[in-house]
């Protein structure tokens, strides 16, 4: 309950306010089941609600739905009223606060999605749960893809990515280091784990813009953002990363303005031991720095959870305005546990507080808030205020109407955007890639083909030129029988007309020689003749000679 500028939170000795100019200094909510937690939560919120400061929660159990809704008195509450608050029963309003509803794994609610990018290597290996090595790794995934401007969005992308640096390591080996397949392998099945947890739901767009969980009503009042978290507690590691993404979120994002009258936002962690169990040293560090600078900024912190215990020192150093409902200590390590969250408080003289977390009961307290100086005020045993709004769950009539009343954000928020990303960019290259072999395989072929064919031609040109030697050879083998037979024809038809030659010229000689013999015959015969008729005529001649000599 808002009074002035200062939420009335529990009474005791005295009136136990929380100052709005000392809100953001951090705070805890701790105690064990049933004592009365998410009443106190509920009561701070929707006092902080009340003063204009927008605020975050995580509904657990289902129940914080019912601070949209406004409560009504009840005989406890009549009795508290004026027991115990002074209050008369008139004096008392009842009202809802301005509420939205979101939900990261889809279900009733405002989609929250986050992307890839966003969550940053150093909390995606939180909440895979990874080891340094594999951090390595995922921390050359992200580098290659910002090098390479391939936006890593939601899962899918994160895995083509992984396979894709996977696929080019040797590539990669020399510049950003050595990336192995057994690595990639084991987170691409820490992955599955995430994505069946939800986290194919939560990461992607629209991105979670927070400058929407800033936003007040119409009246002036902050909204109170509820997270649906009753099924997403089931996957705690979602849960606690997004809550721890959304406070490193928180302070990259706002300005610094010191000391402010009032937060310029309130942040609460329930089950705030999910968020610290199993943390690296290094995540833990960077979450002492963001709680112990985020002050600067304008924003209040407020782990809840059963003991101090499950808060780490650093952190639980920084929570000056504290509610400590009742601890139960059954073993020494509990008794230790209540006696530090004890001494953990400004003394109060009037009783001891190791013996009063003990004892009190439902709705009861210690309580200590700073004072105007920022100092601790002494811790007070007191009883927490009853919130304005519903105790219970909401009504399904008043959820109707939260979801009407958001429905401008629905339309911002309700369907998810795939856009060109890491998978579409590597799928598109890698079809480019096939495209590419495939004109390459086609131009190889083709530069095949035509080498076989100019090949096949030159052999075909080498055939025709062996052949056409082989055939000039061929020829000039016959043209050179040709000229050796017509020689040796030569030879022959001129020993032939040699032989004719002599035996003509024998026939001739025979010829001449028997006309010879002819003539040597008829001259003879001839010459015989003549000599015969010479002889006779001689004789005659001789014989008249003769005669005529003898004549005279």
């Amino acid at each position: 309950m808002l009074v002035n500028d200062k939420i009335w939170m529990a009474q005791g000795e005295d009136p136990c306010f929380l100052l709005l100019g000392q809100a953001n200094r951090h705070g805890l909510i701790a105690g064990a089941s049933g004592t009365g937690k998410t009443v106190t939560l509920k009561v701070m919120a929707e006092g902080f609600s009340q003063a204009g400061v927008p605020v975050f929660m995580a509904d657990v159990k289902g129940d914080v739905t019912g601070m949209a809704e406004a409560g009504w008195m009840t005989d406890f509450i009549r009795k508290r009223c004026q027991d115990t608050f002074r209050l008369e029963p008139d004096q008392v309003s009842f009202v809802g606060c301005p509420v939205r509803v979101w939900d990261m794994l889809g279900d009733a609610g405002l989609p929250v999605r986050i992307t890839i990018s966003d969550m940053g290597p150093v909390l995606l290996s939180r909440l895979l749960g990874l080891t340094d090595v594999q951090e390595g790794v995922l921390n050359i995934v992200f580098r290659v893809a910002d090098d390479n401007g391939l936006l890593l969005i939601d899962l899918k992308d994160l895995r083509s990515m992984l396979a894709y640096v996977s696929e080019h390591a040797k590539e990669y080996q020399t510049t950003y280091g050595n990336v192995s397949a057994a690595t990639v392998g084991a987170i691409q099945r820490a992955l599955m784990v995430v994505e069946d947890q939800g986290g194919d739901v939560f990461f992607g767009e629209p991105n979670l813009d927070l400058a929407d969980w800033f936003c007040r009503a119409s009246d002036g009042r902050g909204y109170v953002n509820v997270l649906n978290a009753a099924r997403l507690i089931q996957t705690p590691q979602i849960y606690a990363m997004f809550l721890l993404w959304m406070l490193s979120s928180l302070f990259d994002t706002l300005p610094e303005v010191g000391d402010p009258d009032k937060p310029a936002f309130v942040f609460f962690f329930d089950e705030a031991h999910l968020l610290f169990d199993g943390m690296p040293k290094a995540l833990q560090d960077k979450l002492v720095q963001v709680v112990k600078l985020i002050r600067s900024k304008g924003v209040g912190v407020y782990f809840i959870t059963q003991s101090p215990s499950d808060i780490p020192d650093e952190v639980l150093a920084q929570l000056s305005n504290r509610v400590q409902h009742g601890l139960r200590a059954y073993t020494p390590a509990e008794q230790r546990a209540v006696r530090a969250a004890a001494e953990s408080f400004r003394a109060n003289p009037a009783f001891d507080s190791v013996q009063a977390l003990q004892e009190v009961g439902t709705g009861e307290a210690l309580v200590s808030f700073l004072d105007e100086e920022g100092a601790p005020c002494v811790v007070q045993r007191a009883k927490v205020l009853f919130p304005q709004c519903s105790m219970a769950a909401a009504s399904d009539a008043m959820m109707l109407q939260v979801q009407e009343a958001q429905a401008d954000l629905m339309g911002k928020y309700g369907d998810a955007v795939d856009r060109q990303s890491a998978f579409e960019q590597i799928q598109d290259q890698k079809a480019n890639d096939e495209a590419s072999a495939r004109l390459a395989a086609e131009r190889e072929a083709l530069e095949r083909e035509k080498a076989e064919f100019e090949a096949k031609r030159q052999a075909e040109a080498d055939a025709a030129a062996k052949q056409r030697e082989k055939d000039d050879a061929k020829a000039a083998a016959a043209a050179q029988r040709e000229l050796e037979r017509q020689r040796r024809q030569a030879e022959r038809d001129a020993q032939a007309a040699l032989k004719r030659q002599q035996r003509e010229a024998e026939r001739v000689a025979r010829e001449e020689a028997r006309r010879r013999e002819q003539l040597s015959k008829q001259a003879q015969r001839v010459v015989g003749s003549l000599l015969g008729t010479f002889g006779r005529e001689a004789t005659r001649q001789l014989t008249r000679g003769l005669f005529g000599a003898l004549r005279r």
